[in-house]
């Protein structure tokens, strides 16, 4: 079985797909991360939270599955 953290680390310098959606993924990480700053969030500011943790539970699955595909291939060689 592969280990998936250092396959994680592979797809992150070989698999352009993949080098994109993390990057964005660590993105929406530091946005969350300020609105969390805030000691209050304006509606907008809830409804953006919310978007932002929808898409990057998206963008997670999406590298999730290059990652199984990637495992899938490596066991299969």
């Amino acid at each position: 079985m592969p280990d998936f953290e250092d396959l994680r680390q592979q797809l992150s310098e070989t698999d352009s797909d993949y080098r994109r959606l993390h990057k964005e993924h660590q993105e929406y990480e530091r946005r969350l991360e300020e609105l969390n700053a805030k000691s209050l969030l304006s509606p907008e500011d809830e409804a953006e939270e919310k978007r932002i943790k929808l898409h990057k539970l998206r963008l997670k699955d999406e590298m999730e599955q290059i990652l199984r595909e990637h495992a899938r291939a490596e066991v299969s060689a």
